[in-house]
């Protein structure tokens, strides 16, 4: 609800009642306050660039609208994820576990899709991937069952060879992404894996997402053994 303001005279002095004006009314169509609601909704568009962008779209022709809401439909309902590394993806395993010319003995464990995404982007490593889909975090409610760390124990227990293989752990070096790391280096140790993590050319506290790909490569590069 937006407020407006009534100004009534009485022959002697104004009043002033405050009006609450329907939310609708800012628009000249209901149809373009749902868009705006909704394009509003998406993280980091406010009000103002959810109309620019309505605005937008209604100026485009229908074919490319239409274009539009039906990737961003196809991408929600059927989208699939590895049932290795848990990375999107348009088949049941992914093109990188797919890839029989990668280093199998491996495994960069991330915490989201984008990290992935990163780290390739730096063209500094071949091997494969594990996502994890977030990071512990008792204030989020967040614990490890929410992850995908069960999946990463069972895929290493099931490898031919687990003490041949590397564990690149790649979290954001903040007080969660420490955490997460201790938690999986206590549940995989048994296994005689060698447990690296990321050489700190990354801050404390930076999230991968937004490291340069020079800085990510050499993280990459250089990474050393995980000390709990």
């Amino acid at each position: 609800m937006k407020n407006c303001w009534k100004f009534v005279w009485n022959g002697y002095f104004c009043t002033i009642y405050p009006m609450e004006m329907a939310f609708d009314e800012k628009y000249p169509s209901s149809l373009l306050g749902n868009a705006v609601d909704a394009i509003g909704s998406l993280p980091g568009i406010g009000r103002r660039s959810a109309l620019r962008l309505a605005l937008y779209l209604l100026r485009q022709p229908e074919e490319n609208v239409r274009h539009f809401t039906e990737s961003v439909r196809r991408l929600r309902e059927e989208v699939r994820y590895c049932r290795e590394c848990r990375m999107i993806s348009d088949s049941e395993i992914c093109p990188i576990c797919s890839d029989r010319s990668r280093d199998r003995s491996t495994i960069c464990v991330v915490e989201s899709v984008r990290d992935v995404m990163s780290i390739e982007e730096t063209g500094q490593y071949h091997g494969l991937y594990h996502v994890l889909g977030g990071i512990i975090s008792p204030i989020a409610g967040i614990g490890p069952s929410d992850l995908s760390i069960a999946d990463l124990v069972e895929r290493i227990s099931r490898s031919g060879a687990p003490g041949e293989m590397e564990i690149i752990l790649a979290l954001s070096g903040d007080v969660e992404g420490e955490t997460t790391s201790f938690y999986i280096y206590r549940q995989i140790s048994r296994f005689g894996v060698k447990v690296s993590t990321l050489a700190r050319g990354l801050g404390f506290g930076d999230d991968l997402e937004y490291a340069d790909s020079l800085t990510l490569g050499r993280s990459i590069t250089n990474r050393q053994e995980f000390r709990p």
